[in-house]
């Protein structure tokens, strides 16, 4: 092979190297994209809950003996 055939063989193979990489971090982009619309959503989840839970506590008085032990 000639010097010039190495040249272009591993310029071809960085070319798909890089190609191969392009690819990938576009997925992990659009894995990132996706993980953080979740986190967010378990955000609002976690606050809505904490609402709710503020909410009841406030509205009314509940005596320990309506609730049932933890074993039932």
């Amino acid at each position: 092979m000639e010097q010039s055939d190495l040249i272009d063989k591993r310029l071809t193979d960085l070319e798909i190297k890089a190609s191969f990489t392009e690819d990938l971090v576009e997925d992990l982009n659009q894995l990132i994209v996706r993980q953080q619309q979740q986190i967010d959503m378990l955000i609002r989840e976690v606050l809505q809950l904490r609402q709710q839970s503020t909410d009841t506590s406030q509205g009314s008085f509940r005596s320990l003996r309506d609730e049932l032990p933890p074993h039932y």
